[in-house]
């Protein structure tokens, strides 16, 4: 194994879209980080096979911020959500749905799962180098990692830093030691009109997905499935399995 960076920062988003929160560890289990997204608001009577309510449909549900407010035990979450107006309440209460609700212009349901997560695969990652990248490229400058919605945002290490797209196939490492957790890196992130969401205005800049599209086949970023389970810190060294 080699060294190939650190975790810069964790990030769990307890509703899928919504606001998440930066936290300095994790417990990574085998549904990815504890707590994350398993909650969603779906669009009552909507039959697709993508029924969420998401900011692609509500800009402004990415204003929402969702966070445990029983901090390091998710496991029995304690959800509550901020509203833009500043309003605070659990993610269940009805004054919450009914707000929504209005705001969307149709009814919504909210659901939450006990195992899984409502996402596309456990574990999002991104490397500071390819935001950078990206920022070169679409001219827009300070991009803002929450865009990307990571679960681990990766500062990557050495003269010549490797790209996460590189890693696919592979076995990333979270500490050298016998039982470091790990994930296998399964796929890269394709992305939606999100990534162009201001996270504190919700104000769109197109230039990010058309950049995204033009130069990286609509993708930044990759998805990983858990191979261990444990403990991730801010700051831990990355190591990667060649294998």
């Amino acid at each position: 194994m080699h060294k190939v960076g650190i975790i810069k920062s964790i990030y769990r988003y307890p509703v899928k879209s919504m606001a998440g929160e930066e936290l300095p560890s994790a417990e990574l289990g085998w549904h990815g980080i504890e707590g994350d997204r398993r909650f969603a608001f779906m669009r009552t009577g909507n039959m697709s096979g993508m029924p969420w309510l998401t900011a692609s449909k509500m800009p402004e549900l990415i204003r929402y911020k969702a966070y445990n407010s029983n901090g390091d035990d998710p496991s029995t979450p304690i959800v509550r959500v901020r509203t833009p107006d500043g309003t605070e309440t659990e993610v269940g209460h009805e004054s919450l749905r009914q707000k929504i609700a209005a705001a969307f212009g149709s009814e919504v349901t909210l659901i939450r799962l006990g195992n899984g997560i409502f996402d596309d695969a456990p574990v999002s990652m991104i490397s500071t180098t390819t935001i950078a990248t990206l920022e070169t490229e679409s001219g827009c400058r300070n991009l803002d990692a929450r865009r990307f919605r990571p679960n681990l945002l990766i500062e990557p290490t050495g003269d010549a830093p490797v790209s996460e797209d590189a890693w696919i196939g592979k076995t990333v490492f979270f500490g050298n030691h016998a039982n470091a957790p790990s994930v296998r890196v399964t796929v890269k992130d394709i992305r939606c009109v999100i990534v162009n969401l201001d996270p504190e205005t919700a104000v769109a800049e197109p230039r990010v997905l058309k950049t995204i599209a033009r130069t990286r086949q609509n993708c930044a970023g990759v998805y990983a499935s858990v191979m261990n389970p444990g403990t991730l810190s801010v700051g831990s060294a990355i190591y990667l399995n060649d294998n």
